[in-house]
């Protein structure tokens, strides 16, 4: 099953980090938040990814076409067409990246729509923001999934504060609201499963939100699932939340490292 990242939104809220490099390339430590993500979906065997690309696309092709130069130590020959040598392995040899361009402007519906050749024969996908990270059991959100016959299930963890909060009928979304004043619940914080055949719902409108159309319109026929999450889960969408991400990973003790 693949894995798709939503890695094309402009991070408005952390302007003086994103005006000059993604979101998802904000770091945590010395790795961009992108990878944490990939990280936590590869401990769990799903190393198929493919980032759907948009502001400042390049960056992110640039980090992973030269990721085994800044991985490992390398031997250099200046002859004539000499290929360089490189000495060790890194532990994410194994992975394959697909990265491609959704559009600058487009929004979440339409990006995951514009990969869809790239998902292969598989029935499933994993999908997932490029800007938040939690030490969600991703089997066992599959496993809920399955077991359901939804279209799509969703992790709900508890807000920090200011996001789209859901309405739950037992496992089942029954509403969506974007972003209301913030009561308390539980809020989508991604690591979602989807049936390969939500894409053909999504409109050919690159205007069009994933959160603000297509899942409303699942909730509403009882075709959202959800998956509890009560343990840890934190976006960056703010300069406090880059501070508090990189502060939980300095110290030796980031709930969302499980590998």
């Amino acid at each position: 099953m693949r894995v798709v990242i939503l890695c094309g939104g402009k991070g408005t809220r952390l302007r003086e980090e994103t005006e000059f490099r993604p979101k998802p390339m904000l770091p945590i430590g010395d790795r961009p938040i992108l990878w944490h993500i990939m990280k936590i979906y590869a401990a769990h065997g799903f190393r198929d990814f493919v980032l759907c690309l948009g502001y400042k696309g390049e960056m992110i092709k640039e980090y992973f076409r030269n990721y085994r130069w800044n991985t490992c130590d390398v031997t250099l020959a200046l002859g004539h067409d000499a290929e360089p040598k490189f000495h060790g392995h890194h532990d994410e040899e194994d992975w394959s990246i697909t990265l491609a361009d959704t559009g600058q402007e487009s929004m979440t519906a339409w990006r995951i729509k514009s990969v869809a050749r790239y998902l292969g024969d598989d029935q499933r996908f994993l999908l997932t923001y490029g800007d938040g990270v939690g030490n969600v059991p991703i089997p066992a959100v599959v496993a809920a999934h399955r077991s359901s016959g939804k279209t799509c299930t969703l992790t709900a963890v508890h807000p920090p504060g200011r996001f789209g909060e859901l309405s739950l009928r037992g496992d089942d979304v029954s509403g969506f609201n974007e972003k209301p004043q913030a009561e308390g619940g539980y809020i989508n914080g991604g690591f979602m499963v989807c049936e390969r055949h939500l894409i053909d719902e999504l409109p050919d409108d690159p205007t069009v939100m994933l959160e603000k159309g297509p899942l409303q319109s699942l909730a509403s026929s009882g075709r959202l699932g959800v998956f509890r999450h009560d343990g840890f889960w934190q976006p960056m969408d703010t300069f406090q939340e880059f501070q508090l991400l990189n502060a939980l990973w300095d110290s030796g003790r980031a709930p969302w490292k499980a590998w």
